[in-house]
């Protein structure tokens, strides 16, 4: 009786935090989308950074994103084709939540902790259709006069 009341509880856990992960499948990787504006709440932790972006009020795509050079990483990502894909999200959603790698990626880059009021901008994907919750899975971060590509590990 113990051993299955642990299994039950078991159970119910791994499925609550699968329900809480999202996984690359739900994104439409062929539809990069750039948002920029400020940090809200921010969850500098495993499994991986959060924050919840307050979109400037002149959200537009930057003349030089397409010829902005991008940081060699250990993933193949054709980046310069993501930047010239870039489009801007057609939802209206004021405030979008923002997952980036793992914190252990996070301090791979040596990106410095993000704080509330921050300003920033991100490239990266969204559910399909932009369906669902304002989630943006963040695949290029530009902070701080710099750029992060989170794919994967610096080259």
């Amino acid at each position: 009786m113990q051993r299955r009341s642990l299994l039950v509880c078991a159970a119910g856990l791994s499925s609550g935090l699968a329900r809480a992960h999202h996984g690359w499948s739900s994104f439409d990787q062929t539809r990069p989308i750039y948002l920029e504006g400020k940090a809200g709440k921010v969850a500098w932790r495993n499994p991986h950074v959060e924050l919840e972006l307050e979109l400037s009020a002149t959200l537009a795509l930057p003349a030089d994103l397409k010829q902005r050079a991008l940081p060699a990483q250990s993933a193949p990502v054709e980046g310069p084709q993501l930047l010239a894909a870039a489009v801007l999200p057609t939802r209206k959603d004021k405030r979008w939540e923002i997952e980036f790698a793992p914190l252990t990626r996070m301090q791979a880059w040596q990106v410095p902790e993000i704080k509330v009021g921050d300003s920033l901008a991100v490239l990266g994907f969204t559910f399909h259709g932009e369906k669902g919750e304002a989630v943006l899975r963040a695949e290029y971060l530009w902070f701080g006069g710099k750029t992060y590509a989170l794919r994967s590990s610096p080259a």
